[in-house]
């Protein structure tokens, strides 16, 4: 057992139980293998040497095909028993490894739940590099443009709201404002 702490304060810290360390460490760390106290230096099962690390701790085994995490049930297991016990049990899906990519052209960035963008005009979901219209062929976007385009022909043409007000020599008040008296 580590001695603890120091004259004056007695429950403060702890000196570490590595023989050749023995430092007192106020943030010490407890081995839940062996009960022993230690410092910052020595606190991981390989650092201390510790006997019963063999026995703690989960492993898995990453499936190449889904991307799934295997537990294994015994320490020793192999991993390639563990992948062919997981493609038995008919778990393995590679289709859901495969994440959806950015619809625009010769782009291949995969569409995360932070690196999509969903478009106003047309409503498909693309990657932060093609979010605005005129970068990924956006075909909401080509009939707003249209829809701008028709407008301003009719501003050209003399169709403008203004223009439809003018009488001639000027604008047409309304009866109530002719009529208004200021002073």
């Amino acid at each position: 057992m580590a001695r603890r702490g120091t004259e004056a304060f007695p429950d403060l810290g702890a000196h570490c139980d590595d023989p050749d360390c023995n430092q007192l460490d106020f943030l010490p760390f407890d081995c839940d293998g062996c009960g022993k106290v230690f410092c910052a230096a020595h606190r991981t099962y390989r650092d201390h040497g510790c006997a019963k690390a063999a026995d703690q701790g989960r492993t898995v085994v990453v499936c190449p095909d889904c991307g799934d995490a295997i537990e294994r049930t015994s320490p020793g297991q192999d991993d390639r028993a563990v992948l062919e016990a997981h493609a038995r049990s008919r778990r393995c899906d590679p289709a859901r490894k495969a994440k959806p990519r950015c619809p625009a052209r010769r782009c291949k960035e995969p569409l995360t739940f932070s690196n999509t963008s969903q478009c106003k005009s047309c409503g498909r979901k693309v990657c932060l590099k093609h979010r605005f219209p005129a970068d990924h062929a956006c075909a909401g976007a080509a009939a707003a443009a249209k829809a701008a385009g028709a407008a301003a022909v009719r501003r050209a043409g003399g169709e403008c709201a203004r223009d439809a007000q003018k009488g001639s020599g000027g604008w047409a008040l309304p009866a109530s404002v002719r009529n208004l008296k200021i002073f």
